[in-house]
């Protein structure tokens, strides 16, 4: 029960580094109603904390609105610029648990969560009845300015992103997640090959390709071809590429162990994302327009010199100053090489992009 002079809180109490923390839930009610200090309008060398990005809100929100049944939110961490007092329940076996009072005019900064939070306000003026539920509020004392901007660098300072191959490998909701993990995880050839957990291969890695690239270059293969069967969808995703794998024997070497994979990259385009998302782009258009022939029309990718000595060929489209660019329109051109050698007509804005290119070589 709250006091007239007092914000009342269970909590447990713990103790990090000698200072007092409070642990305690919120519903999201109540992170609508306790006023948070706004930092906003303040100079950096001011605040405690970054400036909300407006743009990343909606994306959270409708993370939430999305999946009613399984979201999950970590703890608000916030720091509390007032005295308070922690009133033990009086267990003689613990008195870490309590109730935390605080003064009706302390304020409450946001060191941790500031995004969660204005995502779940966006979220709630949607769908008001998730204001029952709760999220785990971890409060510290405000010990000045000074603490509060070292909080927020501690805070974040091993706050490192999964890699985007991690984050396809482990997300359940993505059917076109679902779908390259699937073919690569049952293909016996590209198992071997596709490294599911970096974004970016070392040196001396075995692995050919990221499963981020090989993602992209299956979500560019199934456009406007999937039916929604992710069985049926895999498999005639995985029959195209092992069929592709077949006309590239350095692929089949590097499995094999008689061919390191940096050497296949220093020396070749096929062995880099932007030549497997070229793969996939030409395979959608070759499987809607051969659908009963295409397995033989993929031989002729055996005569492309994949070489990138090939600068010929290859310089302004997949390499820009030698090395290997994989902007949009890099994209596109390296594509169009494969549409060309396969004999498939090239889209409007391909054949744009194409022209300009040639008119620039001239």
């Amino acid at each position: 029960m709250q006091s007239l002079s007092t914000l009342n809180f269970p909590v447990i109490k713990g103790t990090q580094a000698g200072r007092e923390y409070y642990v305690t839930m919120w519903t999201l009610r109540t992170l609508k109603q306790i006023s948070i200090f706004d930092e906003q309008e303040l100079p950096p060398e001011l605040r405690a904390q970054r400036v909300i990005n407006k743009g990343r809100i909606p994306e959270i929100a409708n993370y939430v609105l999305n999946n009613p049944k399984d979201y999950i939110f970590s703890a608000i961490t916030a720091s509390i610029d007032s005295k308070v007092e922690f009133d033990p329940l009086g267990m003689p076996s613990d008195d870490r648990l309590g109730v935390l009072k605080i003064p009706m005019d302390a304020k409450f900064i946001i060191n941790d969560g500031q995004h969660r939070r204005a995502a779940i306000l966006s979220a709630l003026e949607q769908r008001p009845e998730l204001a029952s539920e709760t999220i785990a509020v971890v409060f510290f004392l405000d010990y000045g300015l000074s603490r509060s901007q070292q909080m927020f660098a501690d805070l974040n300072r091993y706050a490192i992103r999964p890699s985007r191959s991690l984050g396809i490998l482990y997300d359940q909701r993505n059917e076109k997640a679902k779908l390259a993990r699937m073919v690569v995880m049952q293909s016996d050839f590209f198992k071997d090959i596709v490294d599911l957990e970096k974004s970016s291969l070392a040196p001396r890695s075995r692995r050919l390709f990221t499963l981020s690239a090989f993602y992209n270059a299956c979500s560019d293969l199934v456009q406007d071809l999937a039916t929604g069967d992710i069985e049926s969808d895999a498999n005639l995703a995985r029959d195209y590429w092992e069929g592709v794998a077949r006309h590239f024997p350095a692929w089949r070497q590097i499995r094999d162990g008689k061919l390191a994979s940096s050497e296949a990259r220093e020396g070749f385009i096929h062995s880099h994302g932007i030549a497997l998302q070229a793969l996939g782009k030409a395979g959608n258009a070759l499987l809607k327009s051969n659908p009963g022939s295409w397995k033989t029309k993929l031989k002729k990718l055996g005569a492309i010199d994949w070489s990138r000595r090939n600068a010929k060929l290859w310089e302004g489209r997949a390499l820009i100053g030698g090395k290997v660019s994989k902007v949009t329109t890099n994209v596109v051109l390296t594509t169009n090489v494969v549409k060309m050698q396969l004999g498939l007509p090239l889209e409007p804005e391909e054949d744009r992009i194409e022209k300009a290119y040639k008119k620039s070589r001239r």
